[in-house]
């Protein structure tokens, strides 16, 4: 946001955690698996400001990179993919046009497209926003994801906006019933706060993945530090 890279509280109360090339060397030297890096700038939700950012990070970030945030259409995926992206993480485009999700998978490859699903919970069960969690969309949860596995989705990044920031651990409830529904990668976010919390995802659920913002930000932690915790209890992390 703003060209600084910010770290939200529930999607509101941004704050500046600095420059995201050089957090992008950071988390490179400390061995983190991938790098999802979004745009959240509500004034401007085109590609183009993505586009400089690749570059720049994969520079100095030798892992895979998900790109995100104001992808609207095939072209703008297919932008980034030609600009260095190695995956695009989109939410909107499947709700409003999942035939462009098709389109991506079919171009260049399921692996390639990381469809995104910010829930927050409801009176009457989990409900789901786009927008940076400023637009509540209509849709029923496991069936918003079988129809974007349906239309090409390689991997679900599903975030809990209620978590987000709060530090006070994952929504396991959320990240199981998707995990048991799909029969794909799944990446949990939203509410890291210490090596704990991570544990009892992985050994609670079959996720794939968690992804940690505040966690890293905000205290002592890094990723190298979180794997070592983990693999005491021997969890299958890949070799980096």
């Amino acid at each position: 946001m703003n060209d600084r890279l910010v770290k939200s509280t529930q999607f509101d109360n941004f704050r500046d955690v600095g420059d995201p090339v050089k957090s992008s060397s950071v988390y490179n030297s400390q061995y983190a698996d991938e790098l999802i890096l979004l745009n959240i700038d509500r004034s401007s939700a085109g590609v183009e400001k993505l586009a400089k950012y690749i570059k720049a990070v994969s520079e100095v970030c030798f892992m895979p990179l998900a790109i995100g945030g104001g992808i609207r259409s095939f072209e703008d995926a297919r932008f980034l993919i030609k600009n260095g992206a190695d995956k695009v993480v989109v939410n909107s485009l499947a709700y409003d046009a999942p035939n462009d999700l098709r389109k991506i998978a079919e171009h260049f490859g399921t692996q390639a497209l990381v469809v995104g699903v910010d829930v927050r919970r409801g009176s009457f069960g989990y409900e789901l926003y786009s927008n940076c969690g400023g637009k509540r969309r209509p849709y029923d949860l496991l069936e918003h994801i079988e129809k974007a596995v349906k239309y090409g989705a390689g991997e679900i990044f599903i975030q809990s906006i209620d978590k987000d920031g709060m530090m006070s651990g994952y929504d396991i409830d959320l990240i199981k019933m998707v995990n048991e529904y799909v029969d794909l990668p799944v990446i949990a976010a939203g509410g890291s706060g210490n090596y704990d919390q991570l544990k009892d995802v992985f050994l609670q659920t079959n996720v794939s993945a968690v992804a940690c913002g505040s966690l890293f930000n905000f205290s002592d932690s890094n990723p190298m530090r979180a794997k070592a915790f983990l693999g005491n209890y021997d969890l299958p992390f890949k070799k980096v």
